[in-house]
């Protein structure tokens, strides 16, 4: 049965067109029940949400009622794949009609950066349990949106979940406690780390027509209907600042969260931030940068260093060897794609722990990328509860929030020379190390960081209590902390 053109009856039964003006959740937000079926609508699938459709089918209990996509052709295609397994699914290419939709329990979303809150909060307002991926927010302001939505919720029973499996790896599990034990002394810093080759993604002479199987008005949703400046419309978005968030906000969030779980999840966000990089090796319609390299300082507790690298690992060469790997004391490999926590006599780098010679001192077992995070959200939704404080989207808003800050300071920022990005990281011999490796790998890629210089945040100071940026820079901060919405796709106002 195909609802992309359901009736204006059902239509307006929810909360729809942007819902502003919505004063209460539904009364069929009930709990399900340990053995009850949980429907589940999948909302944008041409990439990770076919990882989530992949995850339900394997759930005893769970029926996978309904799908929803801007682009028809991504919606024909996966409906004619289920209906091969022979299962039928509602189709709806308006996210508001599929949220409106009561025989729907819950929602998973994996749309594009900019719509990821608007469509939970939806969700929210319509009493459907939500699962959002990462970044759970394209900017901070509508990130705290979603947090005091979820807490609204879960006064009726709803689950707000993120999507960062690690959440779930019993292996980060046990090797967060083992940091907390101190058995390796106090933690000193916490570093994520992404080393993932990001190659030019091309420069049109002019705007292109978005896909003509899209409906451009809905995958634009709060943002205004841009000119489209990208050959790969489905993806390439991520490198421009209205819809993404650079890999920082896009693979970071992983690695963002992990950090702060070693340092035990602050509960408010870092007191002050800076960030450097840059787009080098090509130029291209990307926006954000390709290296990039963020310190965060708390009020309390250890710092923490995200480090971004979008190069190869010498002369540009994107088919001969892989991204750089940074070496801990200039010996143990760290990660290309990871997390290391610093402690006093040694440090943690995924599933190994080390003492500050390099000799492996414990394994961690169960590294296996959190396979049960789905499986934990929709236990949750029949418990009416999160069954893991961990899974909170809370958590998921604070690792997004620590990515947008960086780029609020990168995006502050202007060309200076080397020796002033170190004068800014001089309180911390781990971050001077950290930026010499970074400079290398622009040499051994024939980059002349004299010539083509760094473009450098300030520090910017933020108050957790009024979660607001201060100091110097506040006004312009605090501006790019929000985003702009477009009529008719407001965020909801749920109570």
């Amino acid at each position: 049965m195909n609802l992309a053109n359901t009736s204006r009856r059902t239509f307006v039964r929810g909360t729809i067109a942007g819902a502003a003006g919505l004063a209460t959740l539904p009364t069929w937000a009930k709990p399900l029940g340990a053995n009850g079926d949980v429907r589940v609508a999948v909302i944008g699938f041409k990439s990770r949400g076919s990882g989530h459709i992949n995850s339900l089918l394997k759930i005893p209990g769970v029926r996978l009622v309904a799908l929803c996509d801007v682009d028809s052709e991504v919606l024909d295609k996966k409906v004619a794949e289920l209906a091969k397994k022979d299962i039928k699914v509602k189709t709806y290419k308006d996210y508001r009609e599929c949220c409106a939709d009561p025989e729907i329990d819950a929602i998973t979303i994996a749309t594009p950066n900019h719509s990821h809150t608007l469509i939970a909060m939806t969700g929210i307002a319509n009493g459907k349990h939500v699962y959002v991926e990462k970044p759970v927010c394209h900017n901070m302001w509508e990130g705290r949106k979603l947090v005091e939505a979820a807490a609204i919720a879960e006064k009726k029973g709803l689950v707000v979940q993120h999507g960062m499996q690690r959440r779930s790896d019993l292996g980060w599990a046990a090797a967060v406690d083992y940091v907390k034990s101190g058995k390796i002394g106090k933690t000193t810093l916490s570093r994520g780390i992404n080393y993932k080759a990001r190659q030019s993604i091309g420069k049109l002479d002019a705007p292109i027509a978005p896909p003509a199987t899209v409906d451009y008005k809905l995958w634009s949703a709060p943002r205004a209907e841009l000119p489209v400046q990208r050959t790969k419309f489905h993806y390439d978005w991520h490198w421009q600042w209205p819809y993404g968030n650079g890999d920082i906000g896009n693979q970071g969030p992983h690695q963002l969260d992990v950090a702060r779980w070693a340092l035990d999840n602050p509960t408010v966000l870092p007191k002050r931030v800076m960030s450097f990089g840059g787009r080098w090796g090509y130029d291209d319609d990307g926006e954000t940068a390709n290296n990039q390299m963020a310190f965060y300082e708390y009020a309390e507790g250890a710092p923490l260093l995200f480090d971004n690298r979008g190069l190869p690992m010498k002369d540009m060469n994107w088919t001969k060897g892989f991204e750089p790997v940074y070496r801990i004391n200039g010996k143990t490999s760290a990660p290309r794609i990871g997390n290391v926590i610093h402690c006093e006599n040694g440090f943690v780098a995924e599933a190994k722990a080390y003492d500050n010679d390099g000799k492996s001192i414990e394994k961690f077992e169960n590294f296996q990328d959190g396979p049960d995070h789905m499986l934990n959200f929709i236990n949750s939704c029949r418990e009416g509860k999160l069954i893991k404080d961990v899974l909170h989207v809370s958590h998921g808003y604070h690792a997004a929030a620590l990515a947008h800050m960086a780029n609020i300071s990168y995006r502050l920022g202007k060309l200076v020379s080397n020796d002033e990005v170190k004068e800014r990281l001089s309180n911390s011999k781990a971050a001077l190390e950290t930026f010499d490796h970074f400079v290398q790998n622009l040499v051994d890629n024939k980059i002349d960081p004299k010539a083509e210089q760094a473009q450098a945040g300030p520090w910017i100071e933020y108050d957790p209590k009024s979660e607001k940026f201060i100091g110097e820079f506040a006004d312009e901060a605090n501006k790019l902390a929000k985003g702009d919405y477009e009529k008719e796709f407001e965020l909801p106002k749920i109570s």
